[in-house]
Order: C-alpha cells, then structure tokens, then sequence
C-alpha cells in the first residue's frame, strides 16, 4: 500500500497566465504560483495543481465543480465577467443556460462554463435539504 501524505488532482492548461488570471479574478480562487504552474486553493486544504502543457487539449467533460449557495448569482456573476454558459441540445437548460431538477434531472442545478483553456467547468447549488 502507498503511504500517502497528502492527495490532491490536477490538471492541465497550454498558458499558465491565463489561467492565473481566470482563476484568480474571474472566479476568486486563492491561487499561487508553485513548481511552473499553480495551486488553487479549494478551502479546508484541499488544493488542485494547475500545471503547463503547450500541446493541451480540453476535457470533454466537466473537470471542476464550484458548489454555490445561489445558482442565480453565480451565474450572474460569470456572465458579469464575461463567461458564456455552455448549452447542452437535450439537457433542458432554461434561458440562463442552467439545468434545474425535474424531469430526466434529479440532481442539482447547475451550469457549464469553461476555462480560457477550453476546459470544462460547473457551479452547482445542491437541493435544498
């Protein structure tokens, strides 16, 4: 057995600044710069290295959930700052571009964007408990 001592995920990007900035501004992540990439910081501990690769090609899937405590907000602030929400033909997303429980969907709201790197991300507000 591996005797880890501390685990985290990573991913990649082909412009390291870019991502900083995305990262940083747009989605007001603590972020620092380590080893050539970055290190986003998730709260509580939990870390996700960024790191450089020239040739990247995004995901096709969603590679960071933001959980949010209003849907609407988040996706208003996005918006604020430029970010296009992603549509998906059969996911039935609202005029937003959010997907919310119903139907096919029982989970949580939520709503697709992307990096400036191409990959995929969501905010997502659980159901109410």
């Amino acid at each position: 057995m591996i005797e880890s001592t501390r685990i985290f995920s990573g991913f990649a990007v082909p412009d390291v600044p870019a991502a900083k900035a995305f990262y940083a501004d747009t989605l007001g992540l603590g972020v620092t710069e380590q080893m050539g990439g970055l290190v986003l910081d998730l709260g509580d501990d939990h870390h996700i290295f960024v790191y450089p690769k020239p040739d990247h090609v995004p995901a096709t899937y969603t590679i960071l959930n933001l959980e949010v405590a209003d849907i609407d907000a988040a996706v208003d602030s996005l918006e604020a700052s430029g970010v296009r929400l992603l549509r998906y033909e059969g996911f039935g997303q609202d005029e937003r571009g959010i997907q919310r429980p119903g139907g096919k969907h029982p989970g949580p709201d939520i709503a697709w964007f992307t990096d400036p790197a191409g990959n995929i991300l969501s905010v997502l507000q659980p159901p109410a408990e």
